[in-house]
């Protein structure tokens, strides 16, 4: 969804002749799998918005709808095309459609050709010293930066060949993306400027204002720590090489001053985990809805309704818990820190099923790519690869007077509580009457009691856990 470092697109460029660009929107497969609703907002702007880029160049952009397959056959046929680029994934179904193409059209002379640009690193291109996909972070993090630095950045076509008027578009309206809630599309469009432009200022101020103080602030939901960026990747307005080069050349640009380089490495090492993340999809493409360690088949999850729709809608009494939640609904977005906290919470606390939060993250999340999202879930349950130790329990209380503790990230998303000093903002429920009286807080009214208590809750896990360890022998 971008133009500048899109090596399929300048290929495509300099190859030649007329070039069309399309995008197509094949939501025919298992509905399990199909974009959320944030995403498809999202989706729905970034179309707008590389459509006038293109048009800025002399082109449009060409909107198809139905099993990509076909569409690209018929496309091919149609325009008599000569060949067809594109950009890679790494989706199960992306990886059978790559499979399929160059067989269906080999007999028409279509040439295909597959280019990068979502990851840094191709996931067949880094390997142990065994020749086996790696299964832990760390040593996959120190291979790829053994591998050396990225290649450069490709500019954009200045200039690109006119669609030829016979080629036919859908209109993007009659996909219905957007959402009808004009209240979650509000936020979303308060919070977000999708496309490439959009991608490429988010960098600029990040590396400007953030990188510097990323290490001190990223993990502090109550500051502008963090880049934002993950939306802009998974939709591919920026590139990773562009953000690797970015903060590569903002911490030498910084000459050793205090805090870029630390801020440098610690960021890049988060885009690596995203690697990491695609690596493990690529692989093994059950961790989208099984656990990556088969011992946690076994796990005793409960089944609760009540408990799973209190936290979907930031209702569980617990306030960082419930402020994660609810910036999740107003903007599609979690600070990184509290989505840790609020899937701990799900997963030991309430000892609902990891898919399940996956899924309230896959359709409420506009940075929900398939790989990090399943990834991320089963790190925090415990049961992917080089996950955090079960029996490491987030204690929401302690969480969140130490990452946010003036309160002032609970109070921004939590009104009714925003009256009640520091000291009890994290535990209202231990507050006394007066102190609760004082700032309008009526505890089971207008903010729920806790749902669970977490002290019990954490022995309970660990004796769910007792019974994988068990199994496991």
């Amino acid at each position: 969804m971008r133009l500048h470092d899109q090596p399929a697109l300048t290929a495509a460029a300099a190859a030649g002749g007329p070039v069309i660009p399309v995008f197509i929107l094949d939501d025919d497969g298992p509905d399990r799998w199909a974009m959320g609703a944030a995403g498809r907002w999202w989706l729905h702007e970034s179309l707008v918005a590389l459509d006038k880029d293109l048009r800025k160049r002399g082109s449009r952009l060409v909107l198809a709808r139905g099993p990509a397959l076909d569409v690209l056959a018929d496309l091919a046929r149609e325009t008599d095309a000569r060949a067809i680029y594109w950009s890679r994934a790494y989706e199960p179904w992306a990886l059978k459609l790559e499979r399929d193409l160059p067989r269906a059209l080999e007999s028409s002379g279509v040439r295909c050709r597959r280019f990068s640009g979502q990851l840094l690193i191709e996931p067949e291109e880094i390997a142990t010293a065994s020749g086996d996909p790696y299964r832990v972070f760390t040593p996959f993090y120190k291979a790829c930066l053994n591998a050396g630095e990225p290649d450069a950045i490709v500019p954009a076509p200045p200039v690109l060949p006119p669609v030829p008027d016979a080629v036919d578009s859908d209109k993007l309206q009659s996909w219905k993306l957007q959402p009808s809630g004009p209240d979650w599309a509000g936020g979303l469009a308060a919070a977000w400027t999708p496309g490439e432009a959009g991608a490429l200022a988010r960098l600029d101020e990040f590396l400007d204002t953030g990188l510097a103080g990323y290490e001190r602030t990223r993990d502090r939901p109550d500051r502008e720590g963090t880049s934002r960026l993950s939306a802009h990747l998974r939709f591919g307005e920026i590139s990773p090489r562009q953000i690797w080069h970015g903060v590569q050349k903002a911490a030498n640009k910084s000459g050793g001053k205090a805090g870029a380089g630390a801020g440098a490495e610690g960021f890049l090492r988060q885009l690596l985990w995203r690697e990491f993340s695609a690596h493990l999809l690529f692989h093994w493409p059950h961790i989208l809805h099984s656990p990556f360690r088969n011992g946690f088949s076994a796990f005793p999850w409960r089944d609760d309704e009540t408990a799973l729709l209190a936290w979907q809608r930031g209702k569980t009494g617990y306030p960082v818990v419930d402020a994660g939640m609810r910036e999740l609904l107003a903007t599609g977005w979690i600070h990184n820190r509290v989505r840790m906290i609020v899937a701990s919470f799900l997963v030991k606390d309430l000892l609902v099923p990891w898919q399940r939060g996956e899924e309230w993250f896959r359709d409420t999340l506009v940075d929900a790519e398939l790989a990090s999202n399943a990834a991320n879930w089963q790190w925090v349950a415990g049961c992917g690869a080089d996950a955090a130790p079960y029996g490491r329990i987030f204690n929401p209380v302690l969480q969140g007077k130490k990452f946010d503790p003036q309160g002032a990230y609970v109070k921004a998303w939590i009104p009714e509580l925003a009256k009640l000093p520091k000291s009890h903002i994290h535990s209202p429920w231990r507050a006394p009457e007066k102190t609760l009286a004082k700032a309008g807080v009526a505890l089971g009214e207008g903010y729920p009691a806790p749902i669970v208590d977490h002290k019990l809750a954490r022995e309970r896990a660990l004796e769910a856990f007792a019974v994988v360890r068990g199994r496991a022998g």
